[in-house]
């Protein structure tokens, strides 16, 4: 089985990611992760040296490359189901799992990583909560195509990995 975690920037994707490859016994990827490592530089770099729609497309690229593997569990970037028609490819592929946090908790999470994140880099606090905000709305229609949406916050490892597990009974 394939899992795709979404959800925006301090979703929590990766953490959860480490928490559940063990549980649900699947080889785990960090999108930008493998980006950064294949590439040899890491996300901040590729979005100034070539801009975001290069980024885009290598994104597309590592996803349908680690998406090979029969049964995965994948941390994707923030923006990945919004492009390139990702989200399509990824509800055909396996399961789609957005993860669903408050704004205030993503703002939180984000505001101390800005120098690792092109997008939040030049934003003061105020401009960093709008920001989150506005892509949030903009990104909704694509995270709400995702087959389970949870609030992570809601959940332990044991009953997040359960519910999951009820999920691909019925994909």
């Amino acid at each position: 089985m394939r899992i795709y975690l979404l959800g925006f920037m301090g979703a929590g994707k990766t953490y959860w990611g480490q928490k559940l490859k063990s549980t649900l016994d699947l080889p785990f990827y960090d999108l930008d992760q493998v980006i950064e490592a294949e590439e040899g530089l890491n996300i901040p770099e590729i979005f100034e040296k070539f801009g975001e729609n290069y980024f885009r497309s290598l994104e597309t690229e590592y996803l349908k490359k680690v998406s090979e593997n029969e049964n995965v569990l994948v941390s994707c970037g923030g923006g990945t189901p919004c492009f390139m028609d990702n989200m399509s490819l990824m509800k055909e592929l396996g399961l789609t799992i957005w993860l669903n946090a408050s704004p205030g908790i993503m703002v939180d999470r984000v505001k101390e990583q800005k120098n690792i994140r092109p997008l939040l880099k030049n934003l003061n606090e105020e401009q960093l909560k709008e920001y989150v905000c506005q892509k949030l709305e903009e990104r909704k229609p694509f995270y709400g195509q995702a087959q389970l949406i949870i609030d992570p916050i809601k959940f332990d490892v044991h009953s997040l990995t359960e519910k999951i597990q009820s999920c691909t009974k019925l994909i």
